[in-house]
């Protein structure tokens, strides 16, 4: 067998450091030599050219490239190894730039290292195997689960580029948590304002009609991998004809069910027919078979069908149905939730009246919401002083070690709402540190500061802070400090600011596609600074608070980023490549241990029953290596990176 060396100089990188004519005899001496080359510059235009000229007239068995990291260039002379007519992965980099030249002083050293390293090369390469990538064809259609901010962006994204995407929303409207904002920091903009635009192109702009939009629904199962997905969704009935009914509301006033309203967090009643809220999108009715009687009570009430105008639009027939959709990628984009502030029982939520979190009192300023926009206590009047209690379970290692990054920005848009509508109120605001970063993010902060009638009372431990009754329809604030007298604030209203946490759709799709979450249990990222919108697994991407807490600007930007990776992966009439280096499973070995199955980090390895052996799906393995250092019956191989390769590197470099 004969091996080709081919030893870049690199200018002054290598040749000031390394001999390479001594490097050139001392590999004429290894078995299997068949030719040493010395190149000024092997990556320039012209050493390629001069390379690849080379590999075609000498036709070597295989090849040593010595010059740089692989990182950089090893793609480079596979791409000249293939134009030459050889197998690309017969072919071994040594780096001998920076893990040579470059770290050792004296050239004497410098050249017996290459010695050593080229010749381990030399031993390993004789072993390789000539691997062959695969192409396979791939859907570019995009499945997104959640319609908020960042999956509706993501969306229109995708269509805009001429792709068609299937929305998935639990809800019976788009918009997420935004929608139910009066104001949104930093500059007070309605909620649903900012929104439309966006829901406006969704739902009827020039790309509409490739967008598919599933409310009340859930994705219920997945099978495949990146570039064909294909999943099955479960749509909830709505008994309300999205085709005939007109949104007149004639329906609503006539149903005798009541129950409290989830949007508003049962601060109101709703019909068991009725909009999510007024100004929802999109503008239709639903009936809630949890309050409607004709389910909960089996009764024949058929008071709304009577009162609608349109013959058909009320179907109390709808069972719902089930779809299956094939994707080539799946964006999660299933927002966050609230920290349990009931895990905090001195702070009084749940027992107390008039303690909200932050997404009630939201609730409470809107306009639409269940006071009509009026900040009033549980007796009816007006509280004339209101505390805001920030970092509640934040910043803690009881409950939640981190910081949420948008509390801060939420109580000082609180403040200046309530000295809009309340002019007068007290404010006080129990903090642990404030968090106001970005380029506006100081703004509201400052005008807080800036009123005669705000306070900031700074504690150390949410533990310290007592809410209680004063007895006449109020609450002590009572801070109890180590080294003084408690000090007490009289408030007439409580507004918590709790940590976000992952949403229960959000632990739920982690389950269903096998992605990584992190200690804090939101979606982990492939890589935190440089792959923030990829998970784990190949083609499952991920946008907003799913991921990490966000305001909805950055929630936005991630459904856009995560867009263009998809969009740039999956490009029509472009088949997907698969590399070679993955791992392999000789079932004639394998026990069924099944070891490898949860140290995969990419859950590329599956279990086939039929065949009783563990199997890779080489799309979603990246050839890490893992299941080959876990599989007790050494029955899995790393392609490329073989045991008998890496003996014989190591060999090499200590003989």
């Amino acid at each position: 067998m004969r091996v080709g060396v081919y030893f870049c100089l690199c200018g002054p990188n290598i040749a000031e450091k390394i001999d390479s004519e001594a490097v050139r005899q001392a590999a004429e001496r290894l078995p299997g030599f068949g030719y040493c080359r010395t190149v000024e510059f092997l990556c320039s235009a012209a050493g390629k050219s001069a390379m690849e000229k080379d590999v075609r007239e000498n036709r070597p068995d295989r090849v040593v490239v010595a010059a740089c990291s692989p990182r950089d260039h090893e793609e480079t002379f596979r791409g000249v190894l293939a134009r030459a007519g050889m197998n690309p992965f017969l072919m071994q980099m040594v780096n001998v730039r920076e893990h040579i030249a470059w770290v050792t002083a004296d050239r004497e050293k410098a050249t017996e290292k290459a010695i050593r390293h080229i010749g381990a090369a030399m031993r390993r390469v004789v072993l390789h195997e000539p691997l062959e990538r695969r192409e396979i064809d791939v859907c570019t259609d995009v499945l997104i689960v959640g319609a908020g901010p960042a999956g509706l962006k993501a969306a229109l994204n995708f269509a805009e580029a001429g792709r068609k995407v299937c929305l998935v929303e639990k809800e019976p409207v788009l918009g997420g948590l935004p929608a139910r904002y009066e104001a949104m920091f930093p500059d007070m903009e309605c909620g649903p304002c900012v929104l439309e635009t966006v829901l406006g192109d969704v739902l009827h702009g020039p790309h509409a009609e490739r967008i598919e939009i599933l409310t009340l629904s859930s994705m219920e199962d997945v099978v495949g991998y990146y570039g064909n997905y294909t999943v099955t969704i479960r749509q909830s009935p709505r008994y309300i004809s999205p085709d005939l009914c007109i949104a007149c509301g004639e329906c609503i006033p006539v149903c005798p069910a009541v129950s409290g309203n989830p949007f508003n967090y049962d601060r109101n009643d709703k019909k068991a027919v009725d909009y999510a809220f007024q100004g929802g999108l999109p503008n239709l009715p639903f009936i809630d078979a949890e309050i409607c009687l004709r389910t909960t009570r089996n009764e024949d009430c058929r008071l709304c069908r009577e009162a609608c105008l349109v013959e058909g639009a009320v179907v109390y027939e709808d069972s719902g149905k089930k779809v299956t959709r094939q994707v080539g990628a799946i964006l999660i984009a299933t927002g966050a939730g609230l920290y349990d502030c009931s895990r905090l029982p001195n702070l009084g939520y749940g027992r107390l009246p008039d303690v909200f979190t932050s997404l009630e009192f939201e609730r409470i300023l809107a306009a639409n919401g269940p006071t009509g926009g009026a900040i009033r206590k549980a007796d009816g009047n007006p509280p004339k002083r209101i505390a805001i209690v920030h970092c509640v379970g934040s910043l803690d290692a009881r409950h939640k070690e981190y910081c949420s990054g948008i509390c801060c920005e939420t109580a000082f848009k609180f403040n200046r709402l309530v000295a809009h509508k309340l002019p007068g109120a007290e404010v006080t605001h129990f903090y642990k540190t404030f968090s106001v970063s970005g380029k506006r993010g100081y703004k509201l902060f400052g005008e807080a500061g800036a009123r005669a009638s705000t306070r900031f009372v700074r504690y150390d431990d949410i533990d310290r802070l007592d809410i209680r009754s004063d007895g006449s329809g109020g609450h002590h604030v009572v801070l109890n400090a180590p080294t003084a007298a408690p000090s007490v604030t009289e408030s007439d209203m409580v507004v918590l600011c709790p940590a976000l946490v992952p949403s229960e759709g959000t632990a739920r799709m982690a389950r269903m596609l096998e992605a990584a979450t992190d200690r804090f249990g939101f979606l982990e990222e492939l890589h935190g600074r440089m792959d923030s919108v990829r998970s784990k697994v190949r083609g499952i991407y991920m946008a907003g608070t799913c991921q990490a807490p966000m305001d909805t600007q950055k929630a936005v930007e991630q459904g856009l980023a995560a867009s263009g990776a998809i969009l740039a992966g999956l490009v029509p009439g472009r088949k997907l490549v698969i590399e070679p280096v993955t791992a392999v499973v000789d079932q004639e070995r394998c026990s069924a241990c099944r070891s490898c199955i949860p140290v995969c980090p990419y859950k590329a390895i599956s279990f086939d029953s039929g065949k009783d052996s563990a199997v890779v799906n080489s799309v979603l393995c990246v050839g890490c290596g893992t299941c080959v250092s876990t599989c007790p019956s050494g029955a899995i191989k790393g392609n490329h990176f073989t045991d008998e390769q890496v003996f014989a590197e190591i060999e090499g470099v200590l003989s």
